[in-house]
């Protein structure tokens, strides 16, 4: 039995690491930090960015967009990107998730993507996401943003016996998402707790709300935060104010989801197989990630690059990415637009009056017509000295000469439904990357963007493979069309492949994340030479 591969530990780590897109960034945002990366605002001037140096920044705390510039670079030269997403398909709780019903306190949560919600029964769950703490200090009251997450199994979601729903053998299990999906979190009888030492901390949830109602109508503090809390139970605020180390009082807000208690493992009779939840897609999020960092490593990593070596990790792609940190937002030509222009700083002040126009059609308009319009009716006639090209038609050209390697998991054969794929495209466990081909542009790969990518897998004897939908089977999609058609880079879909892809808990095999990320770093090092040789639009 051969012993686990050095990156498929880290990658287990990363993965018990992340049970939220917050905490995922947050675990990225380390490592870069740790590999030299320096993180830059959003709400900052981007002037000091250097040849031969690496960079990051977040956006919401869910997206972050890393980043390294080869010392050879000028403005106008291109991007090496791989594009991934950090969010999974999960249970989130309702702004008011407090639910008491038939003696149990529960709590109400709604659906996050399109999860196979089945799978979140009987599993032993608990909640983490982001809280939004009130703060006093001397200068007044501040706000801040924490990661939570409660270690221990707090919740779970339990099904109906058999010996009550006598049609399951026959009709199969039938959830409605309103009713059936409801957490546990304990019972009304139960709810009064002590701490360690013995102190009473928590009274029953109703008798909590009964007085706090009798205080709103005595006092008239309708917009208390006391008021406000309860929207949930306080036995539930409790448990995330002490993982906040603050009181329940002092939460103002958050975002939290359900999650699984159960770690990430190394496992199968030949240790072959990961099992873990949100491998679609933390697991291409962390190839591409390492990818970068080890790709730039060295002092001399960078000596001979002439582009830009990019990783973006977004959000929401699971519901679309229609967000202002999701790949449907300004955020990939922000990061493009900056970088170009901080390298062409005469230019600047125009640059980010004209993004600064770009952001406000943005709303109304597809983002392949507002460039267009800004790039060629407003600004088509700015010139500076010395005939150059003013830094936004620097932009155009560098999206040109760039590439995206959008990076989501793909479906692996699976041995009990083998009829669910295309008989000659039915990519395998350890067959490596899966290049996504789909007429219709459900991907956005094509003849040019498959050969590069497959140039680069047998450059290093890496194996590749392919897929594409059976025609009477509807084809799912990604970040790839959404950045080609609103950047107009150049893009090839793949993924690694996996099985159970959307269950509270998937599997996919050791060796293709070892080719998954020696084939990104890689492409890292070797774009920019291959890209040289490759002639299309000439």
């Amino acid at each position: 039995m051969a012993a686990v591969a050095p990156v498929v530990s880290d990658l287990v780590d990363f993965l018990n690491a992340s049970p939220t897109a917050f905490h995922a960034v947050d675990e990225a945002k380390r490592r870069l930090k740790a590999a030299g990366f320096t993180q830059l605002s959003e709400r900052e001037e981007w002037s000091g960015l250097e040849p031969g140096r690496k960079y990051f920044f977040t956006r919401n705390h869910s997206t972050i967009v890393a980043f390294a510039i080869g010392a050879k670079y000028v403005a106008g030269n291109g991007f090496h990107i791989i594009g991934a997403h950090t969010d999974s398909p999960c249970l989130k709780l309702k702004p008011v998730s407090k639910v008491t019903k038939g003696g149990y306190l529960e709590v109400g949560v709604q659906t996050y993507g399109g999860g196979l919600w089945y799978t979140w029964f009987d599993r032993d769950l608990t909640v983490a996401g982001r809280v939004i703490i009130r703060e006093k200090r001397d200068v007044g009251v501040s706000y801040a943003h924490k990661l939570v997450w409660v270690q221990e199994p707090i919740l779970r979601i339990p099904t109906l016996a058999i010996h009550l729903d006598r049609t399951i053998s026959s009709e199969g299990l039938k959830i409605n998402n309103q009713n059936h999906l409801i957490p546990v979190l304990a019972t009304s009888i139960k709810g009064i707790s002590f701490d360690d030492e013995g102190k009473y901390w928590l009274i029953l949830s109703f008798m909590w709300q009964n007085e706090m109602q009798k205080l709103v109508g005595e006092n008239g503090s309708k917009g208390s935060t006391e008021n406000k809390n309860m929207k949930h139970h306080p036995l539930l605020l409790q448990l995330i104010a002490k993982e906040a180390n603050c009181e329940p009082d002092e939460i103002c807000d958050f975002e939290l989801q359900l999650c699984d208690t159960q770690p990430s493992a190394v496992a199968g009779a030949m240790k072959e197989f990961i099992f873990s939840g949100r491998l679609d897609n933390l697991c291409m999020s962390f190839c591409s990630l390492k990818a970068l960092i080890d790709s730039t490593s060295t002092e001399h990593s960078l000596d001979h690059e002439s582009g830009v070596r990019m990783v973006a990790l977004f959000d929401h792609e699971e519901v679309g990415s229609d967000s202002a940190q999701g790949a449907g937002s300004p955020a990939m030509l922000d990061a493009l637009s900056r970088i170009t222009g901080s390298f062409n700083s005469s230019n600047s002040m125009v640059l980010t009056t004209v993004c600064s126009n770009i952001h406000n059609c943005y709303s109304v308009l597809h983002p392949t017509t507002v460039l267009h319009f800004f790039s060629h009716k407003l600004i088509s006639n700015l010139v500076i000295e010395n005939d150059k090209y003013f830094t936004f038609q620097l932009l155009e050209k560098a999206i040109q000469r760039s590439f995206l390697v959008s990076a989501d998991m793909a479906h692996a054969l699976h041995p009990n439904y083998m009829d669910k794929h295309e008989e000659n495209h039915q990519p395998k466990m350890h067959g490596g990357l899966v290049i996504k081909h789909n007429a219709n542009q459900r991907y956005a790969t094509n003849a040019v963007t498959s050969f590069i990518f497959r140039e680069i897998a047998e450059r290093h004897q890496l194996p590749i493979q392919d897929f594409v939908v059976r025609n009477d089977i509807a084809c799912g999609s990604t970040i790839g069309p959404i950045l080609a058609s609103g950047v107009g880079i150049r893009t090839v879909d793949i993924g690694a492949p996996q099985l159970s892809m959307h269950s509270i808990r998937e599997m996919c095999a050791v060796d293709d994340i070892s080719h998954s990320y020696e084939h990104f770093k890689a492409y890292f090092e070797e774009f920019t030479e291959l890209d040289s040789k490759v002639k299309v639009d000439y």
